[in-house]
């Protein structure tokens, strides 16, 4: 299989001529507008990969893990720009990177290659006062077979590296909820495995990920 890594919220960057929308700057440090530390894994496991794609405009600005119908692909801090503040985000920041990733999967579905999609995020350890038990979820659609197949064996491999590790599949969202994996699966039904992996954010510090953790992944991937 061909591997394409994608790292939708790599970071917290906003265009200055968006920087009147965000007074609160405090905001940008919070899980809100990026996922901490998926940077850094993404790198760290990008020599694994045929091909790989990274973002780092905070979601707030747009959110590239939506689709286009979706209530929440402006946050609350650009819902209220004008309808063609909102087209020209759309064209420089949200659909050319959606685009680039569609278009390399699709060349390698083309040539009869099957595309392994993993998508790097991270999920705060605690959400709405309540702590979140697990270390790595795996999230995949459970009607798909050979997703979930290399979940079961993703998971065995990863506690085969570290048998302490809590790993959970399709927590703490479900796989098949709306996001670029949901909406890749309905362009490519076949050969295309769309997983998204969630490490928790208490594993990650100044946005980097712990080393041990990271090996622990990469060596999993490169099992």
């Amino acid at each position: 299989m061909k591997l394409v890594l994608t790292c939708e919220h790599g970071g917290n960057d906003i265009p200055d001529n968006y920087n009147k929308q965000f007074n609160n700057k405090a905001v940008l440090k919070t899980h809100r507008a990026y996922d901490l530390g998926t940077l850094d894994v993404f790198q760290y496991l990008k020599p694994l990969s045929d091909a790989s794609f990274y973002n780092t405009t905070s979601r707030l600005l747009v959110e590239l893990n939506r689709s286009l119908h979706h209530k929440n692909l402006f946050s609350e801090f650009t819902k209220n720009v004008s309808k063609d503040e909102k087209t020209k985000i759309l064209k420089q920041y949200y659909l050319p990177y959606r685009i680039a990733v569609e278009n390399n999967i699709k060349s390698y579905t083309e040539n009869g290659e099957t595309v392994l999609h993993l998508s790097i995020h991270s999920f705060t350890p605690i959400f709405n006062g309540e702590e979140r038990h697990c270390d790595i979820g795996l999230l995949y659609d459970s009607a798909k077979k050979q997703e979930q197949q290399y979940c079961k064996q993703l998971k065995t491999d990863l506690l085969k590296q570290d048998s302490n590790l809590n790993v959970r599949f399709n927590y703490p969202y479900l796989g098949k909820a709306d996001g670029f994996t949901t909406y890749l699966r309905k362009q490519f039904p076949n050969n295309y495995l769309g997983i998204e992996i969630e490490l928790n954010q208490k594993f990650a510090k100044q946005n980097s990920m712990d080393s041990k953790l990271k090996q622990t992944v990469y060596n999993a991937l490169d099992y």
